[in-house]
């Protein structure tokens, strides 16, 4: 349970500090927030809690093809918003956006015999 509470904490510490960089500089928040940091951390976590190399390049393959539907994501809401859309339906928006994406992106991967 401990460990579980430090991870945790450590987690949601690079959240904390990223929004409060970002307050600040927004360029600068953003250059944190693309570094992978969380995945960073998912795989230290894992090779800690599983030793296990396989399970590590499989998850970081999977990310890799997770985070291309996002992507679209980054370009849209900050078009809605210098649009005038106001933030939460913007955020929704963009939301549906990169879930549909996700089902198009597992969907289509299934076809050439990647399994996400």
């Amino acid at each position: 349970m401990t460990y579980l509470v430090i991870k945790a904490l450590i987690s949601g510490i690079i959240i904390a500090i990223v929004s409060e960089v970002a307050k600040r500089s927004p360029a600068l928040g953003a250059l944190i927030v693309s570094l992978p940091l969380v995945s960073i951390l998912a795989i230290i976590w894992l090779w800690r809690d599983t030793g296990d190399s396989e399970r590590i390049a499989a998850h970081m393959t999977a990310t890799v093809w997770y985070v291309l539907p996002t992507l679209p994501m980054f370009i849209a809401m900050p078009l809605m918003l210098r649009a005038g859309v106001a933030f939460w339906p913007s955020l929704a928006a963009s939301c549906a956006m990169t879930a549909a994406l996700y089902l198009l992106t597992v969907w289509m991967l299934s076809k050439f015999g990647v399994s996400l």
